[in-house]
C-alpha cells in the first residue's frame, strides 16, 4: 500500500459524528486518511441499499467509513486502536508508517461523557492520558521524516474557562487537560524551532449533531416536545471539518498554540459571515444558539516572561519534541 504522494491524516476517533464527518472531507481533500478507533465491523457485509448506516448510529465505525470513502473514490484505510493502551497506540503509529510511509496530520478526537470513579478514570485514559501517549508515539515520526512540511496536529479540545466546568467537573477535567497540553507543546515547539510545526485545540461554538443530541431529540418528542425544536439549535458537522481544513491550510505559525473554536475561527481568519453559516443548520432556515462564550478571558499575567530558572520538558525528554 501507497499514499501516492498524498499527505496522510491520521485521525483517532473517526467512526462516527464529527471525526467521520472530518475524515470524509478530508479525503475529498486529497488526503490518504486513516480512519481509528476502537470499535470495528464487517462493513462489506452491509447491502448498498442500507448503506451508509446512520453516521450517529453504532453501526458507524471506522470500516464503514473506509467504505464510504473508498467508494467515493477517495484514498483510506481503516485500523484499530484502543487510546487506553500505549502499546495500541504505538502498534497504530507503527502501521501507519509502515504501510503509508509518513504521517503528516493528526488528529485526536477521542471522547467519552459518563461520570462514576470507572467512568472518570476511563475519561482520563481516553482524553488527557491516550492523546499523551499518541503524541508520544507519533513526534518522533514527525521529527524524523525528510521534509516535516506538513507536521500539524489538531486535538478537539476546550478552551479554559470556568462555566466549561459546571455540572460535568470529571469530563471537564480531561478535556481541559488536552488543551493544556496543546499550550505546553506549543511553546516546545516555538523554543525549537520548528517553523512548519504546530499543534491547535479546536472547540465547537454551537452545539452539533452527533448520536447524544439525537437521543436527547429522541427523548423530547417522547415527553411530547418537538424534537425539530431541539433540532433547531444544531449545526452539521461539516462545519467542524471545514474549521480544521481552514487550520491545515493556515501557515503553521499562525495557528500554533491557538485554542479556537469553529465558527469564531472561520469568522477571524478566514472571513465568513453570518450568511456564510447558514448552510450549516440541521433545520434550514433556523439560527442555532451558541453554547460558548464570545469572549474567553486571557491566560497571561503581569509576569509572563519572568519565569526564572524553568525545567525544559524536551530535554527532560531527550531532546525529542
Amino acid at each position: 500500500m501507497s499514499s501516492n504522494g498524498k499527505e496522510v491524516a491520521l485521525i483517532i476517533g473517526a467512526s462516527r459524528g464529527i471525526g467521520r464527518q472530518v475524515a470524509i472531507d478530508l479525503a475529498k481533500n486529497g488526503y490518504f486518511v486513516v480512519v481509528s478507533a476502537k470499535t470495528t465491523s464487517d462493513a462489506s457485509t452491509i447491502p448498498a441499499s442500507e448503506f451508509p448506516p446512520n453516521p450517529n448510529s453504532q453501526a458507524s465505525t471506522i470500516n464503514t467509513v473506509a467504505r464510504e470513502i473508498t467508494e467515493a473514490g477517495n484514498s483510506c484505510v481503516a485500523l484499530p486502536v484502543n487510546t487506553r493502551d500505549h502499546a495500541s497506540i504505538q502498534k497504530l503509529v507503527d502501521d501507519v508508517v509502515s504501510k503509508l510511509g509518513r504521517i503528516d496530520v493528526l488528529i485526536y478526537n477521542s471522547a467519552v461523557e459518563t461520570t462514576p470513579l470507572k467512568r472518570f478514570k476511563l475519561m482520563q485514559e481516553v482524553n488527557a492520558e491516550g492523546l499523551y501517549s499518541t503524541l508520544q508515539s507519533t513526534l518522533p515520526i514527525f521529527a524524523s521524516q525528510s521534509q516535516p512540511n506538513r507536521a500539524r496536529i489538531i486535538v478537539v479540545s476546550p478552551p479554559i474557562y470556568s462555566r466549561f466546568i459546571h455540572g460535568k467537573t470529571a469530563y471537564a477535567m480531561s478535556k481541559l487537560a488536552m488543551t493544556i497540553l496543546t499550550l505546553g507543546l506549543a511553546k516546545d515547539i516555538q523554543r525549537r524551532h520548528h517553523p512548519n510545526m504546530s499543534i491547535t485545540s479546536i472547540w465547537p461554538a454551537v452545539a452539533i449533531t452527533s448520536a447524544a443530541t439525537e437521543l436527547n431529540a429522541q427523548v423530547q418528542a417522547a415527553g411530547m416536545d418537538s424534537s425539530t425544536d431541539k433540532r433547531r439549535g444544531l449545526r452539521r458537522p461539516e462545519i467542524f471539518s471545514d474549521a480544521i481544513l481552514a487550520l491545515l491550510r493556515a501557515p503553521a505559525e499562525s495557528v500554533n498554540g491557538r485554542v479556537v473554536l469553529d465558527e469564531d475561527y472561520l469568522r477571524s481568519d478566514w472571513g465568513y459571515v453570518d450568511a456564510d453559516f447558514e448552510r450549516y443548520s440541521v433545520v434550514r432556515g433556523s439560527v442555532p444558539r451558541r453554547i460558548m462564550p464570545r469572549v474567553f478571558p486571557s491566560l497571561e499575567v503581569e509576569e509572563q516572561d519572568e519565569e526564572g530558572v524553568r525545567m525544559d520538558s524536551v530535554v527532560m525528554r531527550g531532546g525529542k519534541l
